[in-house]
C-alpha cells in the first residue's frame, strides 16, 4: 500500500499540474455493487452527484493528509482519492481503447513518455479528462482505491476526524511521539505505527525500517521501550520517511508516481522483503527473519533488534 513518502511524491507531482485546471469529464471502470462502494466513484447511483460538485469548478490546490490526496475545488468541494494496496496517479494524454478486454488497457497513453506505458500502469480504472486536454488517470489492479467528492469545510471533521498527527510536521515532537504511541501500551508497537489513529501515513513497509534503525523488536510493546530508545525511534522515524520521500517512494510493488515511473526506495530496504539475507548493520552477524505481528507481515533481526 502507498504510505506517505509514496502519497507525498504523487502530491507533489500534482501540485505542479493541476492547480487552475478543472475536471471536465471523469469515465469510470471498476463499478460494485460491494457495500464498502456505496456513496464512492464505484457506485453508479453516486456518479450524477459526484459529476455535480467534481467537474467544472477550477482546482485551487492539491494536499495530503496521511495517506489521503485531496484535491480543492473552487466551489468549496474536495475530491479525496486514497489508493488503497496498488492504486497510483498518472497524469498524460490518453485515448479509450474500444479494443480492450476491461481489465487492461482501458485507455491507451498517445504521448512520448515512455514510462506511461509500464505494464503496472495497465490497470486503468477512472479516468478525468482535463480543461487543458489532458488527463489524471487513476491506476489499480485490485480495485481497492476510492474516489469521493466532500465539502471542504467539514472534511477534517467528518471523513478525516479520525486520523492521528502527522509524523513529518515540526510541531510533532519527541514527547507528543511518545505520549500518542503509549495510548496503546500492551500492543506491538509495529501495530501501534501502523495505527492510523495514532500517527498518520506509516504502513508496513516503513516500520520495519524504523524499528530496524533503532534495533527495536516489532513485537515489543510500547510500555517495554526505554527513555533513550525512543528517542532513537523518534529519529528513525523521521529519517526514514524522509528518505522514502527522497528516493521517490518505494515501488516494490505496484507503485509509480504521475509519470509512471518507479521510485527507488526498494533498493535500499535494510530489512523489508529481505528475508534470509545478511543484516547490514554493522558489526551485527544476523540474518533477516520474516513473522506476521497482527495479520501483517513484519521483517526484523533478532540480533539487534531487542
Amino acid at each position: 500500500m502507498p504510505e506517505l513518502p509514496e502519497v507525498h511524491t504523487t502530491v507533489t507531482g500534482l501540485q505542479k499540474v493541476l492547480p487552475k485546471l478543472s475536471f471536465t469529464s471523469v469515465w469510470c471502470g471498476m463499478f460494485s455493487d460491494a457495500k464498502l462502494a456505496r456513496n464512492t466513484i464505484k457506485d453508479k447511483s453516486y456518479i450524477p452527484y459526484f459529476k455535480k460538485y467534481a467537474l467544472n469548478s477550477k482546482i485551487l490546490q492539491v494536499r495530503r493528509r496521511a495517506k489521503h490526496i485531496l484535491i480543492d475545488l473552487e466551489n468549496g468541494f474536495t475530491v479525496l482519492l486514497h489508493m488503497k494496496m496498488t492504486g497510483h496517479i498518472m497524469y498524460g494524454t490518453y485515448k479509450e481503447n474500444k479494443k480492450s478486454n476491461g481489465r487492461e488497457w482501458a485507455w491507451l497513453p498517445i504521448d512520448n513518455n515512455k514510462a506511461l506505458h509500464d505494464p503496472y500502469n495497465r490497470h486503468i480504472r477512472v479516468v478525468f479528462t482535463l480543461s487543458n486536454g489532458k488527463h489524471l488517470v487513476f491506476c489499480d489492479s485490485r480495485k481497492f482505491g476510492t474516489i469521493v467528492v466532500e465539502k471542504t469545510e467539514t472534511l477534517h471533521t467528518e471523513r478525516l476526524a479520525h486520523l492521528g498527527p502527522e509524523p513529518l510536521e515540526k510541531d510533532f515532537t519527541l514527547s507528543k511521539f511518545k505520549e500518542r504511541v503509549m495510548k496503546s501500551p500492551t500492543r506491538a508497537i509495529k501495530t501501534v505505527l501502523m495505527d492510523q489513529s495514532i500517527i498518520s501515513g506509516i504502513g508496513n513497509i516503513y516500520s520495519d525500517e524504523m524499528l530496524h534503525l533503532a534495533h527495536i523488536l516489532p513485537t515489543r510493546t510500547p510500555k517495554k521501550v526505554r527513555d533513550a530508545e525512543w528517542e532513537l525511534l523518534f529519529k528513525s522515524m523521521k529519517l526514514v520517511l524522509s528518505k522514502g520521500i527522497d528516493f521517490g517512494g518505494d515501488s516494490t510493488s505496484d507503485y509509480r508516481n504521475i509519470k509512471g515511473e518507479r521510485g527507488a526506495f526498494h533498493q535500499n530496504h535494510l530489512v523489508y522483503l529481505r528475508t534470509k539475507e545478511k543484516c547490514l548493520t554493522e558489526g551485527c552477524k544476523g540474518v533477516i527473519h520474516k513473522k506476521t505481528i497482527g495479520g501483517r507481515s513484519a521483517h526484523l533481526c533478532n540480533i539487534c533488534q531487542k
